[in-house]
């Protein structure tokens, strides 16, 4: 299997947005059935070995948990129940408003009574439409869907040994149902005010942190790229170096995103260490001119002094 397989967005556009509202529908009931962590952790998907999960969902202290599994190798969407109860049902020929529905009907068979408490989907241009009404969103290509897992199960990969080099707070390499991306953020747990920020991007944002990850394209950066950015972002980030040569700082939203196009790793040499360059160049940058403690950085997920100069007994030589 390719590394890093071509996905242009313009060959499976129809199919990502209407799994991106798919996304957006079990993000939300995962949103009301689970307790709320900092900075939102509670909320996006986390990967398995067959597509997404939203995990343990549902009572806290006994009762009928559940999970909700987009199956990305049968196409199915698979909800399960503490007890062993189960209800599935294809994501191939249904628009948003079929998913919806019968989303909420196997919710229903199974006794889970939690449903999405804004059932719209969250900034995206039909935001006004309920899921329900939605029969424009219907195309789901098997085999571009196949395609999306493969490249979110490599990066997640690569994200875990990039997010080992660090051991400060760290959130989960996870899957985001708001923006369709995955990423890792470092935190330096400086507490940050943001008095004119609406309340989802006061608690995402409110200690100064460091993000990584990658997108599959979207109305701003039309094509998959891997990205970084500091926020607050320090003055002069945008002027700092970046590796490889092919990597560029780009104007986002009054701040600045390190880009590294996905087309630009899939022709390097070795692709993987590549865009663990490119990481790391954009994580010093911002890390440095905000003055973040150099002793959390720990190269191979080594924090014992001792272990880092001289190798453990039981390693392998």
């Amino acid at each position: 299997m390719e590394l890093f397989p071509p996905l242009p967005l313009e060959s499976w556009r129809d199919t990502k947005e209407t799994l991106h509202r798919f996304a957006q529908v079990i993000g939300k009931i995962r949103l009301a059935g689970s307790p709320r962590r900092n900075h939102w952790w509670n909320v996006p998907y986390h990967l398995t070995g067959r597509g997404i999960t939203t995990r343990p969902t549902g009572p806290t202290r006994g009762g009928d948990a559940f999970t909700i599994d987009f199956d990305f190798t049968d196409h199915r969407l698979y909800i399960r129940t503490l007890e062993g109860r189960e209800d599935s049902f294809p994501l191939t020929g249904r628009s948003v408003g079929d998913f919806y529905r019968d989303t909420l009907r196997a919710l229903i068979h199974l006794d889970i009574d939690i449903v999405p408490e804004h059932p719209h989907p969250y900034d995206l241009p039909d935001a006004h439409r309920p899921f329900a009404d939605d029969q424009e969103h219907r195309s789901y290509d098997p085999a571009a869907v196949t395609t999306y897992w493969h490249i979110l199960s490599q990066v997640a990969l690569l994200l875990e040994e990039y997010a080992a080099g660090y051991s400060g707070k760290t959130s989960p390499v996870h899957h985001f149902w708001h923006t369709f991306d995955i990423a890792v953020t470092r935190f330096s747990d400086r507490e940050i005010e943001q008095p004119a920020a609406d309340p989802v991007t006061r608690e995402a944002y409110s200690r100064e942190v460091i993000s990584s990850g990658f997108w599959f394209g979207d109305s701003n950066v039309p094509e998959p790229a891997f990205y970084s950015y500091t926020a607050p972002e320090p003055a002069d980030l945008a002027a700092r170096p970046l590796h490889p040569s092919a990597a560029s700082w780009t104007s986002s939203r009054g701040s600045h995103l390190a880009l590294l196009r996905y087309d630009d790793v899939r022709a390097a040499a070795d692709p993987w260490a590549t865009v663990l360059d490119f990481l790391n160049s954009a994580y010093r940058a911002g890390a440095q001119l905000a003055g973040w403690e150099r002793q959390r950085e720990c190269p191979g997920g080594v924090t014992d002094s001792v272990l880092r100069t001289e190798p453990p007994a039981w390693s392998c030589q």
